[in-house]
């Protein structure tokens, strides 16, 4: 943690919606006149694609059937933990893309499946951005959990997950369902031993919970709405939270536990707004103090 420039990790799986996140972020950094620097999970990945597969092959046929992005030597956390470090203690850092499509070939002007080089930081930020898989990652190995002022988790229930990772990587992938049933199944180990241990370490958790039937989301022809879907919203801290107030602005949500609210699933971008806009400027207030 830095109080000079503080850093924010959004954490959560493939399909979990942390862009979605990050979107209501960019709403409220643009509105309150506050500068970052954004990093992507996937940039610090240790394979581009091509290398991925060759080393997902290798490791199959070494009867290794759970390797996959969600693990954590298929990235570079040290590297990660590097850019937090230096960030908190300095205001720099560098980051890089990593190619996913052809539009973001013709951006960026690299092949897809291909990392961008590395570039620093612009000078000047007032905060540190990252969302991704991994932001909140405590092992023998590294701790980037000590490093994040304000952590985040996304964590909708299982089958919904799923059925959302489904349908975006058949839309913008172009991956059949039976590919994707393949990568969720590989990915089960990992997301349980890497993914799941994180959302003990943020310090707001949001769970995105359908009230439609979801049952087999492998042939769910639909992604349930939000006004299908309540969120769950957990502190870690509850102390200095105003749930009345937050229940009061935030028509038909309620308190469920003594650090939980749930909300209808149409008001998370109006509850994230209440939440993050308070706890954002005073990060960046303390950071000016400092």
């Amino acid at each position: 943690m830095s109080k000079k420039h503080p850093i924010i990790s959004v954490t959560g799986s493939s399909g979990a919606g942390t862009t979605t996140v990050k979107s209501t972020f960019d709403q409220i950094f643009r509105r309150e006149g506050i500068k970052t620097v954004s990093i992507e999970g996937d940039a610090f990945h240790r394979f581009d694609r091509a290398s991925m597969k060759a080393e997902l092959d290798r490791r199959k046929a070494a009867g290794d059937e759970t390797f996959s992005h969600f693990s954590y030597d298929a990235n570079e956390l040290a590297k990660l933990e590097e850019v937090f470090s230096t960030y908190a203690r300095t205001g720099k850092g560098e980051t890089r893309h990593y190619i996913h499509d052809d539009r973001e070939a013709e951006r960026h002007g690299v092949a897809p499946g291909k990392f961008t080089e590395w570039k620093p930081f612009e000078d000047g930020s007032d905060l540190l951005f990252y969302e991704g898989l991994h932001g909140a990652v405590v092992n023998n190995d590294v701790n980037l959990a000590k490093h994040a002022d304000l952590k985040i988790g996304v964590v909708p229930v299982i089958n919904l997950e799923w059925i959302q990772k489904i349908h975006r990587d058949k839309a913008s992938r172009g991956y059949t369902t039976e590919a994707v049933t393949d990568t969720i199944l590989r990915r089960m180990h990992a997301y349980v031993h890497c993914i799941c241990p994180q959302f003990v370490e943020t310090d707001v958790n949001f769970q995105r919970v359908p009230v439609v039937d979801t049952s087999d989301p492998f042939i769910a022809r639909w992604i349930p709405t939000a006004d299908e879907s309540l969120v769950v919203i957990r502190f870690k801290n509850p102390r200095g939270i105003d749930f009345p107030y937050l229940t009061s602005m935030i028509q038909n949500s309620w308190m469920s536990r003594a650090n939980s609210i749930v909300i209808p699933g149409g008001k998370m971008d109006l509850a994230m707004q209440l939440i993050f806009t308070p706890m954002v400027n005073r990060l960046v207030h303390e950071s000016k103090r400092a």
